[in-house]
């Protein structure tokens, strides 16, 4: 027995990396974020020294001095944003204003502290523990920007220590005005503890680094700001770089079923990539970019459904998903010869479904185990399926994996089983008599759902095809996986709209993953969807595609594309975990490092 390959490890996997990065940047908004500065700034820090200085003047001061730290943020904040790290796209004022609320945050841990030792032990105890607070803040802002920021090394330093700087100059002064001998004295610890906090940020950040680089012979940081520039600002070549670095050079294979009348008139493109590992990297996008650009050159309706395959093949970049679409397009331009068609066939053993039709000497056949969890297939029955096809005597021939039905749990199935199926598919399409055929084609794009809801930008493709009176429908959606009975809703109801036999297919596009966040990491077709209007959809597109109805010839080829930078499921999913990995690793140095520091900057103090 094997197990039906699933994606459920590098989704989890991923999935668990994403919930770090979104949780890093639920952000409030920019003007809740400017509020929230605002009430601690001038609020916080006005009362708090205010509780010290219990008078009219003493109040007049303690609200200058909040409404000039909370100035000093915006400003310090603003620098940051545009000038300092105005090259890094995650950087804009929203973050840098809510990474101040976070210091901030912070910051008034120590204030209020310091405002009731000095309320007992002397204003010198507030003054000190206020300045401890702008070193926890100097180092917390060192390990964010070392660790985060994809500008110089020097930009990240003048970010870590730009804004404390100006929030602590309010204070010195404020100081200054009780005794002018305060700023210099403490003057020293600013620079210090500046430098500490720098210090060990860094250690702290290249021990997590190291770990990366021991394991992977990747550094943590770098792949952490890579993932992070995707999640937040949709950039894929700083991940991709590092995928072109891991992966390994493979030639790929890939079949293409067109049907011809006057001028082109549709197409079935089977890469064998996998199209992922995710949102825009790799070839998560390859299913709908090879639809548009195929398109684009020969003006007919194309769809690009799963091939049998798992990750052990997706692409590292978008340079791979064009060194394939251009090798397919220059290609195509090959005549299509089959005139005649069978009917479609289906045969089920077990809970394994294979639906087979043949064009000329070429075999279109899929597998589905729905209503059970339908995932990735194995490679090793493509090869099965194309040795029982030869000896029926079929050349090209398109395999498809139809990949539309995920529950909870994955049941097993042999080889000799979807083997079986598959002969006996085939045995039954070849016996029967083939017919002159007409194919139409068309495709919707549903405005009403998006991405997230689990619907890639290639949409939904219709392939009707009529031979001898029968008329069948092969519908393929932009999506990854659909929930478990959606594929017989769909078949029902195009039945009801006059088709004899249909079959429905997704590409298992990745586009649709790590855009939300859950138990899978995407929504398969029809989880987050109403059923009511993607079937409305689906039934326009077939019947846009039977009105369309010409007759056609069919042609086959099997081409390969060499030399093409691929990464496997393993490394990807690896490199996914890292980020936990990473986590734990900080959680277990961060104490023993930062206790030092601390330690040390108090001892410091103490000689002040």
């Amino acid at each position: 027995m094997i197990a039906v390959a699933t994606d459920d490890s590098l989704n989890h996997s991923m999935n668990s990396a994403l919930k770090h990065y979104s949780s890093m940047f639920f952000l409030p908004a920019f003007q809740k974020a400017v509020a929230a500065v605002a009430i601690v700034c001038i609020g916080g820090v006005g009362l708090s020294t205010f509780a010290l200085f219990f008078s009219v003047d003493g109040l007049v001061s303690s609200l200058f001095l909040g409404v000039s730290v909370f100035a000093a943020v915006l400003f310090g904040d603003y620098i940051m944003s545009k000038i300092v790290l105005g090259r890094d796209p995650i950087y804009v004022l929203r973050r840098t204003v809510a990474l101040s609320l976070f210091c901030w945050v912070l910051w008034m841990f120590f204030i209020i502290l310091g405002v009731a030792f000095g309320a007992f032990f002397g204003l010198l105890w507030w003054v000190k523990l206020c300045l401890l607070g702008f070193a926890a803040v100097t180092t917390f802002r060192a390990v964010v920007f070392i660790a985060t920021s994809s500008v110089g090394f020097l930009r990240r330093l003048i970010a870590s220590l730009f804004s404390p700087f100006l929030c602590i100059a309010p204070f010195m002064v404020f100081w200054a005005s009780i005794d002018s001998a305060l700023p210099l004295q403490f003057l020293p610890f600013l620079v210090i503890s500046s430098i500490a906090g720098c210090a060990f940020a860094f250690l702290f950040v290249f021990l997590v680094d190291s770990l990366g680089r021991r394991t992977y012979g990747v550094p943590s940081m770098p792949l952490f700001r890579a993932f992070m520039l995707n999640w937040v600002a949709a950039l894929n070549a700083p991940f991709e770089e590092l995928l072109e670095k891991l992966g390994e050079t493979e030639d790929v294979e890939v079949t293409l079923l067109k049907f011809d009348s006057y001028k082109p008139k549709a197409a079935i493109i089977v890469p064998l990539v996998h199209p992922g590992p995710f949102k825009n990297i790799g070839s998560s996008l390859l299913p709908s970019l090879l639809k548009r650009d195929f398109e684009k050159e020969f003006g007919c309706d194309t769809c690009v459904p799963l091939g049998i395959l798992g990750h052990e093949l997706d692409l590292a970049s978008q340079a791979q998903n064009q060194k394939i679409i251009t090798h397919v397009i220059e290609s195509a331009t090959f005549p299509a010869s089959a005139e005649k068609a069978t009917p479609f066939v289906k045969v089920t053993e077990g809970f394994a479904t294979a639906s087979c039709q043949v064009f000329g000497k070429t075999a279109f056949l899929s597998f589905t185990l729905a209503p059970k969890t339908t995932e990735d297939l194995p490679q090793e029955l493509g090869r099965v399926v194309n040795e029982e096809a030869e000896k029926l005597g079929l050349g090209c021939n398109i395999v498809v994996n139809a990949h539309n039905s995920i529950t909870d749990t994955v049941d097993e199935v042999s080889l000799d089983t979807l083997r079986a199926v598959a002969s006996k598919c085939l045995k039954k399409a070849v016996s029967l008599p083939s017919y002159a055929f007409e194919v139409g084609a068309s495709t919707v794009f549903p405005k009403e759902f998006s991405l997230e809801d689990g619907m890639g930008s290639g949409g939904i493709t219709a392939v009707v095809v009529n031979v001898a009176e029968q008329k069948t429908a092969y519908v393929v959606i932009d999506g990854n996986n659909m929930v478990s009975g959606l594929r017989e809703e769909i078949l029902s109801a195009l039945k009801s709209a006059g088709f004899h036999e249909c079959e429905v297919f997704t590409t298992d596009t990745h586009a649709v993953s790590a855009v939300v966040l859950g138990r899978r990491g995407y929504h398969p077709v029809g989880e987050a969807m109403n059923h009511e209007t993607l079937i409305g959809y689906i039934k326009e597109a077939a019947k846009a595609a039977a009105a369309n109805l010409e007759s056609c010839k069919a042609g086959c080829l099997r081409l390969v594309v060499p030399n093409v930078r691929v990464i496997g499921e393993a490394r990807l999913a690896s490199l996914s975990l890292l980020v936990d990995k990473a986590l734990r690793r900080a959680k277990q140095i961060v104490a023993p490092i930062f206790v030092s520091e601390g330690l040390l900057l108090i001892l410091l103090l103490a000689l002040l």
